[in-house]
C-alpha cells in the first residue's frame, strides 16, 4: 500500500510553524537568560493572580467548613440532609476559604516567615542570664567521733590527745551572672539568612502554585458533576424510549402483527438502558461527594451542579502566545531558579565552618554571702561578703583544618545548583508540553462537539423515523433498537466532548494566567418547549434488590 504524504501547508497547521519555506532552524544560543530575565532571586508576584477569597458570601457562610479536628462518631452526624445546587463561581469560593490543604500552603508560608527572622537574629548579640540560688540558705552540722583519736590528732609536744570540736553552718547566699556575646564576624551569617528569605519566596510560589490548581481542580471536579448529570438524564431518556418502544412491541404482539422476538429485543434494550442510568447516578453520586469532600462542606451537605453542561467560549490565544505566557506565569520555574539561590548560598555557608569568627563579650557576676561557716560557736548573720565581677574582651576561633569537609559540602551544594539548571530545563519542557496537550485537546473536542452534535441530531431524527416504521410495519423491533442505542452512545459522546473541551479551556486558564475566552452567543432557543407527549412516560421505582437474586442466564455451548 502507498504511503501518502501530508502537504507542507497541513504540517505547517497542525504543529503551528509559520510558513516560511526560507527559514532555518533558530540558533538556541540566542535565547535569553531565566536569571537575566526574571532575576537570581524573583520575588513571588501574588499580583499575577486574584487572590483567594477569605470569608464567604451570607448565602454561602452556612457551608463554611467544620473544625480541622472534627470527627463524627454517629451515623446521624454523616447522614445527608441537604443537596446544595452550586454554580461554578461558589465552588470556587468554597473551594478557596475552605479547602484544608490550602491552608496548610499558607501555614508554611507563614513558617518560611518565621525561619526568616530567626536567620536574621545572627545580627544581634545573646544574653544569658544564670543565677543560683536567689537566695538560698545552708544550715549544716559537722559531727566528729569524741573517741577516736587519730595519728595527727595527738599534740607533739604534750602528747595530749587533740579532740576536733564540732562544727555549724548558717548561711544565706546568692549569685547572679550575665554573659553578653556579639559576633562581629560571621562567614555564614549572610549566606544563611539568604537561604532562608530564598526559602520564603519558595514557600509563597508553593502557595500560589497550590491555589492555582486547587482552582483547576475544582473547576473539573466540577464539570465532572455535570457530565454525570448528563449521563443520569439521557439514561433517563433512553429508559423512557425503551418503555415506549416496549409498549409499542407489546401491543403489536397482542394484535398478531408482532412476533414474541421484538418483544424480547425491547425488553433487552430496556435493561441496557436501565443499566445507563444505574452507572450514570452511581457516577453522579461519586462525583458529588468527590466535590464534597474537594470543598470540605459540613458533613449534612451533599452539592449539585446548578447550571447544566454548556460550552465556556472560545480560546482566542494562539498556542505559541500560550506557551509563552504560561512561561511568565508559572512559578515552578522561579522556585527552581530559587534553589540555585539557595544552593549557593548553602555552598558559602558550608566554606564559613574553616573562616574565622570573631566576637565580643562581657561576662558581669556578683554574689552575696551573709553567715558563716565551720563555726566551732554560735553563728552570727551580721557577717556577710559581697563580690562583683566584670570582664570585657574578644573571643576568636578559627577551624583551620577539618580533613576537607567543608570544601566537600562547597562542591556538593555547588553540584545541586548545577542540577537546579538541569531540573529547571525539565520544567520548562514540561510546561510547554501540558500547555500543547491542552490545546490539542481543546481542538479535538470542538472538532467533536461538531461531530457529536451533528450525531445526535442525525440518531434522533433516525430514531423518529423507525418509530414510523415499525408502526406502520414495514420495519422490524431490531431497527428500533439498533437507532435507539446509537441515539443513547451519541449523547455520551456529546456529553464527553463538551466536558473535555470546558476541562481544556480551564487548563489553559490555569496553566498560562491568561483569560481571554470569547464567550459563546446566546442560544436561538423556541419559546414554546417542543411537545413530548409520546415520550412523557414515568420511570418505574427500581428497588435496591441484591445483586446474588438477579437471575443468571444460561449460556449456550
Amino acid at each position: 500500500m502507498p504511503v501518502l504524504a501530508a502537504s507542507p501547508a497541513l504540517a505547517q497547521s497542525v504543529e503551528g510553524a509559520s510558513p516560511s519555506p526560507e527559514s532555518s532552524l533558530m540558533d538556541q544560543s540566542t535565547l535569553p537568560n531565566a536569571i537575566e530575565l526574571k532575576g537570581s532571586r524573583p520575588k513571588a508576584d501574588s499580583s499575577v493572580m486574584a487572590p483567594a477569597a477569605t470569608t464567604l458570601p451570607e448565602d454561602l457562610d452556612a457551608f463554611k467548613s467544620p473544625d480541622s479536628l472534627a470527627l463524627p462518631d454517629l451515623p446521624s452526624q454523616v447522614t445527608i440532609r441537604e443537596l446544595r445546587p452550586l454554580t461554578l463561581a461558589e465552588v470556587e469560593q468554597l473551594v478557596e476559604v475552605n479547602n484544608p490543604s490550602l491552608k496548610a500552603a499558607s501555614s508554611q508560608v507563614e513558617q518560611a516567615k518565621s525561619a526568616v527572622l530567626a536567620a536574621i537574629s545572627a545580627w544581634y548579640p545573646t544574653v544569658n542570664l544564670t543565677a543560683n540560688g536567689l537566695p538560698q540558705y545552708l544550715e549544716g552540722e559537722q559531727y566528729r567521733n569524741p573517741a577516736f583519736i587519730g595519728a595527727n590528732s595527738v599534740n607533739p609536744e604534750t602528747g595530749d590527745p587533740i579532740r576536733q570540736p564540732n562544727t555549724y553552718t548558717s548561711r544565706w547566699s546568692a549569685n547572679f551572672s550575665v554573659q553578653a556575646q556579639w559576633n562581629l564576624i560571621d562567614p555564614a551569617r549572610v549566606p544563611q539568612i539568604s537561604a532562608a528569605r530564598d526559602n520564603f519566596e519558595k514557600a509563597s510560589d508553593a502557595y500560589l502554585i497550590a491555589l492555582r490548581e486547587l482552582r483547576l481542580q475544582s473547576s473539573t471536579s466540577y464539570f465532572q458533576l455535570q457530565r454525570q448529570d448528563e449521563q443520569v438524564r439521557i439514561g433517563q431518556e433512553s429508559v423512557r424510549a425503551s418503555l415506549l418502544s416496549l409498549r409499542d412491541a407489546r401491543a403489536r404482539y397482542q394484535a398478531g402483527v408482532a412476533t414474541k422476538l421484538e418483544v424480547l429485543e425491547a425488553q433487552t434494550q430496556l435493561s441496557r438502558d436501565r443499566q445507563v442510568l444505574t452507572d450514570g447516578l452511581g457516577g453522579q453520586a461519586r462525583a458529588r461527594r468527590s466535590l464534597a469532600a474537594l470543598l470540605d462542606l459540613p458533613q449534612d451537605v451533599t452539592p449539585t451542579a446548578a447550571n447544566p453542561s454548556r460550552v465556556l467560549g472560545i480560546w482566542q490565544p494562539s498556542l505559541q502566545e500560550s506557551i509563552i505566557a504560561a512561561y511568565a506565569f508559572r512559578e515552578e520555574l522561579d522556585q527552581f531558579i530559587l534553589d540555585i539561590s539557595i544552593n549557593n548560598s548553602n555552598a558559602n555557608a558550608a566554606l564559613a565552618a574553616v573562616q574565622p569568627v570573631l566576637s565580643i563579650f562581657n561576662n558581669f557576676s556578683t554574689s552575696k554571702n551573709q553567715g558563716q561557716a565551720n563555726r566551732t560557736g554560735s553563728i552570727d548573720m551580721a557577717d556577710y561578703n559581697w563580690n562583683v565581677s566584670n570582664a570585657i574582651g574578644l573571643n576568636a576561633s578559627w577551624a583551620i583544618f577539618d580533613g576537607g569537609r567543608a570544601r566537600a559540602q562547597y562542591r556538593q551544594n555547588k553540584q545541586r545548583a548545577e542540577e537546579s539548571k538541569f531540573n529547571f530545563a525539565s520544567e520548562r519542557d514540561r510546561i510547554r508540553s501540558e500547555v500543547e496537550e491542552s490545546f490539542y485537546n481543546l481542538r479535538e473536542a470542538s472538532q467533536n462537539i461538531h461531530t457529536t452534535s451533528t450525531e445526535v441530531l442525525s440518531s434522533t431524527e433516525s430514531l423518529r423515523l423507525a418509530r414510523l416504521r415499525f408502526q406502520a410495519g414495514v420495519t422490524t423491533q431490531r431497527e428500533v433498537v439498533d437507532t435507539q442505542r446509537d441515539l443513547t452512545n451519541a449523547e455520551v459522546r456529546y456529553a464527553n466532548a463538551i466536558t473535555d473541551y470546558n476541562i481544556s479551556i480551564a487548563e489553559l486558564r490555569r496553566r498560562t494566567g491568561l483569560d481571554q475566552v470569547l464567550s459563546c452567543s446566546a442560544l436561538n432557543l423556541p419559546a414554546r418547549k417542543p411537545n413530548q407527549i409520546d415520550l412523557d412516560i414515568p420511570i418505574e421505582p427500581q428497588p435496591n434488590r441484591p445483586a446474588c437474586e438477579a437471575p443468571v442466564p444460561v449460556l449456550q455451548g
